[in-house]
């Protein structure tokens, strides 16, 4: 890890492709199996992979050293992560997902999923520390498996209502689920258009959508009159679904309409999402953590849900209800998103006499399909189920190419200068200042700006939130601009 830079972020170990070579994989792999050998008796292991060009070399490497250490490996090939993890829990045996998601085109990861779920935080540590005997061996990719597949879709047919009458747009780019998600809307009765589909990697960030495909969904809605456009990061964990003038919904809120039309009763969301959550008054308790799925899962387990029950990263949830610390209590209906729009249901659901069983890691296709189910059981709009929600908009974009030791510096300088007025919108003053996650300022006219450096790539994010969309980006632009000019 030292020599190659390929090191845990917020969603696996990640890296330069060209410092990701086989024998760093190798040990990766074998530092996984290591690391849960000690709580589960391990004979097979679930391998997947998304569509970048460098994915079924990193995934021959992990492969190779598996089957030389007697692990059966069962492919899944190229599918979701969700799916993949979905089916690792209904067999209880562990996942390894090739994937750098919506990362640059030159970088490429690995997500590990135990027989319970997504590592902790605890394990990405014992990962770390494990020593492993490395042997030279290659082998080609086992026999391809659907089974992961098959029933990843018919999760989905069997709980969402009917959507004939809908026509949707599919902006398909490289997501390895643009098959899938044409087969679950076609499956529900829904006409869909193929949209924008490449065989080379588009690096799709649902949480800082590039201009061009913002342009490019309001051109689309105008030339096919779509109901929705619905889309994908790059492995199928986060979703991008527009409303039928193509404007694209922010993740947060997403999740928002999802968790209530699932009729969840406790939420967990990172410190960087809306305060919508909070002011729409749809929940019992929301729960703020850092971010990144695993304190998502980890504020999740703190409701003792009997699926969540692997150790916890550290963290520190903040529970809120009215303002109040709240005792915590056992949960059903349980539920986490994050600002990117990943959907993780922490419990079991029932919609219209349907069940829905768990799937506690990131999910793309439960939020987008909600969404479309929730506007079609209303007999509206996508937009008019925004029409109810608080007037809180969030915008966020990112300076590329900024080391993440310089976010740190810049972060600590703001911070303990106390210089949060250096951000302040037209001479706000800061009112509160939290530093769950990166540094996160409450300005006395309401507006929010947040700044943290990416936990995949050298990258500086910033979020903003304000009572308007155009305030909100206003002031993602200012802040960026002031940073780049200090």
């Amino acid at each position: 890890m030292q020599n190659s830079g390929v090191v845990f972020g917020t969603s696996g170990a990640r890296g330069l492709v060209s410092a990701m070579t086989d024998e760093v994989c190798a040990a990766y792999a074998l530092a996984f199996l290591s690391s849960i050998g000690q709580s589960f008796a391990i004979n097979r292991i679930a391998l997947g992979i998304d569509l970048r060009p460098s994915s079924p070399r990193i995934a021959r490497a992990c492969a190779s050293a598996l089957h030389h250490a007697g692990i059966i490996v069962e492919y899944c090939g190229a599918l979701p992560t969700p799916a993949l993890a979905l089916y690792a829990h209904n067999q209880s045996i562990p996942a390894i997902m090739v994937t750098g998601s919506h990362i640059p085109f030159d970088r490429n990861g690995i997500k590990f999923y135990r027989p319970d779920g997504e590592i902790t935080k605890a394990d990405e540590l014992a990962i770390a520390e494990a020593v492993v005997e490395m042997h030279e061996s290659e082998s080609e990719l086992p026999e391809f498996n659907p089974a992961a597949v098959k029933q990843y879709m018919q999760r989905y047919l069997d709980f969402f209502p009917n959507f004939e009458g809908l026509h949707l747009g599919l902006y398909e780019h490289s997501s390895v689920a643009r098959d899938v998600l044409r087969n679950i809307l076609e499956g529900l009765g829904a006409k869909v258009t193929s949209l924008g589909r490449t065989e080379e990697f588009v690096p799709i960030d649902t949480e800082a959508v590039a201009e061009v495909d913002i342009q490019r969904a309001r051109a689309w809605a105008q030339t096919y009159h779509f109901d929705a456009i619905i889309s994908t990061d790059g492995d199928g964990d986060r979703p991008l679904i527009s409303d039928e003038e193509g404007n694209w919904l922010r993740g947060d809120i997403v999740g928002l309409i999802c968790a209530r039309y699932l009729g969840a009763k406790k939420v967990v969301v990172p410190v960087s999402c809306n305060t919508a959550i909070e002011l729409c008054g749809a929940f019992e308790t929301v729960v703020r953590t850092r971010i990144g799925s695993p304190y998502v899962i980890a504020g999740m387990q703190e409701f003792s849900s009997p699926l969540l029950n692997s150790p916890s990263p550290q963290s520190s949830p903040t529970y809120t209800r009215g303002g109040e610390r709240k005792e915590q209590s056992l949960i059903p209906a349980v539920v986490g998103f994050e600002a990117n729009g990943g959907f993780l249901a922490g419990s079991s659901f029932i919609h219209d006499g349907k069940s829905l069983s768990p799937l506690p890691t990131r999910d793309a296709v439960l939020p987008a399909l909600a969404v479309l189910a929730a506007a079609k059981a209303m007999n509206g709009k996508v937009s008019d189920l925004l029409k109810d929600l608080p007037a809180r908009y969030t915008a966020s974009d990112r300076l590329q190419d900024f080391p993440v030791a310089a976010s740190l510096e810049l972060i600590s300088r703001l911070t303990s200068d106390r210089q949060a007025h250096y951000l302040a919108p037209d001479g706000a003053k800061p009112v509160d200042i939290d530093t769950t996650d990166g540094l996160r300022i409450r300005f006395d006219n309401g507006e929010i700006v947040h700044l943290r450096p990416s936990g995949n790539a050298p990258e500086l994010r910033c979020y903003c939130e304000a009572s308007s969309n155009e305030r909100a980006m206003q002031l993602v632009r200012n802040v960026l601009a002031k940073i780049q000019l200090a």
